[in-house]
């Protein structure tokens, strides 16, 4: 690919943009179970030129919101959320799995296809009116998304962006999402 490729300078993205980032994702078929593809973003996240790109696409999309904070939902989302928030120039606040933080927590439940999950954060991640932008890798239905903004606004954080690398809209997850939120998606499956 050549720089101009791989180089993240403006929204849109261009088609070959577009292609060139989706050609870093893998598809492995029947996992978790059988029927689904499943989206690996590992395969990009080794590319140096596409991990680069997807984390200056991602900072320069949200920065006019001008966060505070970089909320990242565990665990894939960990690993772009802190890159994003130190361009920025934001705080990174961890929204994790049950029994993973130390100290007192807000918990959020939400339904899965067989049952339910729950993440949760600290009560003091965020003060109230600071302005947080939410990022995970990828939006499905959008339950885990809906959990963390939950969280996030019962903490009094102003979520004024919710980012994905991957959107699946044949899930329609981004219509649980709230419509006040600038919902961004670097690549979308319909």
């Amino acid at each position: 690919m050549t720089e101009e490729t791989t180089r993240f300078t403006q929204f849109p993205l261009t088609p070959t943009q577009s292609e060139w980032l989706q050609s870093t994702i893998r598809d492995i078929p029947d996992f978790p179970k059988p029927g689904i593809i499943f989206k690996d973003l590992t395969t990009l996240l080794k590319n140096p030129d596409a991990l680069r790109f997807v984390i200056e696409a991602m900072s320069e999309h949200f920065r006019q919101l001008r966060p505070d904070y970089i909320a990242a939902i565990e665990a894939r989302g960990f690993i772009i959320g802190p890159a994003i928030a130190l361009n920025l120039g934001a705080g990174f606040v961890p929204i994790r799995k049950p029994g993973k933080l130390p100290y007192s927590v807000e918990r959020e439940s939400y339904a899965l296809e067989y049952g339910t999950d729950s993440i949760e954060i600290h009560i003091d991640a965020i003060e109230k009116g600071k302005r947080a932008v939410l990022i995970d890798d990828l939006l499905a239905t959008g339950g885990t998304a809906l959990a963390a903004y939950n969280l996030l606004t019962r903490l009094g954080a102003q979520v004024s962006g919710i980012g994905f690398v991957v959107e699946l809209g044949f899930l329609n997850g981004r219509s649980k999402l709230p419509a006040a939120a600038d919902v961004f998606a670097l690549v979308k499956y319909d």
